[in-house]
């Protein structure tokens, strides 16, 4: 159904004037008669009946009215529901306990006002697809890693490096240093079950071991965090990574220890990607907020790979 002929019918039918009508809808008093002309060829019906007076509404033309100003109705929330600004502003976190999402809690308070949906994309490769398709309006990775060039309109801007830290259970031979060099890493097993061939930490993994010499095992399947957990807080050969902003929760029980590397310390850096065309405000107040808000480390003393973008 055409919604600018039903626009008119409504607006001849409070009126009760065609000629009033055109001139509410800046058209002609003949486009005004042409367009009640099809909605009535198109359902049938006469909807209204011309007097001396004006145009008065047929029993049809009442049946329908109140319809036809619903039919208006929802097409104006259809067209607010993906205006920018009247949406939530859709953002890729990876994962609910990552230092992403800690970012996100952050600009959340900081501006309740905003409304969002925080949705997890695995891959880097779908996370790009879904920002140039406008499924969703930011993403946080690590750029560019090996294998996945951004295209020329997705944009980014490195925003937070996190610090990553040793953790190991209490019986591990680490377990009481307050603090571990990259270099005494070397020879102790580094257990990390969710390195996945193909995504960006990985990649991230390979150059560290290949810059440091030691040892990360990805062996036996990946039961989630708290499995992962677990397993080093039982197992005395066995430490993990992790980064210093994750917010990962174990029993106390477990007696994990959580301890800085240093000299020097790998930093995870985490950047923003957007389309270079997405119109929505927020993402403008998202971009100023990390700016703001965001740790981006200092060079010296820490490593990262050389893929990563320049902060």
């Amino acid at each position: 159904m055409d919604l600018t002929a039903v626009r008119t019918f409504v607006a001849a039918a409070d009126s009760g004037q065609f000629q009033v009508a055109a001139a509410e809808l800046a058209v002609t008093q003949q486009a005004v008669s042409k367009r009640i002309a099809v909605l009535e060829r198109d359902l049938g019906v006469r909807l209204f009946t011309r007097t001396a007076r004006g145009a008065q509404l047929t029993i049809d033309g009442q049946a329908f009215l109140p319809h036809a100003r619903e039919l208006l109705r929802v097409a104006e929330r259809a067209v607010d529901s993906v205006h920018a600004g009247r949406r939530p502003l859709r953002v890729d976190v990876i994962a609910s306990r990552s230092a992403q999402s800690a970012l996100m809690r952050g600009f959340h308070r900081a501006h309740p006002e905003i409304d969002l949906d925080v949705v997890m994309l695995f891959d880097i490769d779908k996370a790009v697809a879904a920002i140039r398709s406008g499924a969703i309006d930011a993403s946080f990775r690590a750029v560019a890693a090996p294998g996945h060039p951004l295209p020329e309109d997705v944009k980014s801007v490195r925003v937070l490096d996190e610090n990553l830290q040793l953790l190991t259970g209490p019986a591990h031979a680490l377990a009481g240093a307050r603090s571990v060099t990259v270099a005494q890493l070397a020879g102790h097993r580094i257990w990390m079950p969710g390195i996945v061939p193909g995504t960006e930490w990985t990649a991230y993994y390979d150059d560290l071991v290949a810059e440091f010499g030691l040892t990360i095992e990805a062996t036996g399947p990946n039961f989630g965090s708290d499995a992962l957990l677990d397993t080093i807080a039982d197992t005395p050969a066995l430490a993990t990574f992790m980064g210093a902003d994750s917010r990962l929760v174990w029993p106390a029980g477990h007696g994990l220890r959580r301890i800085p590397v240093t000299d020097p310390t790998p930093v995870y850096p985490h950047s923003l990607l957007w389309h270079r065309d997405n119109p929505h405000p927020a993402l403008a107040t998202l971009r100023t907020h990390l700016a703001a808000t965001a740790a981006v480390r200092n060079v010296a003393g820490t490593w990262v790979p050389g893929w990563a973008i320049p902060r």
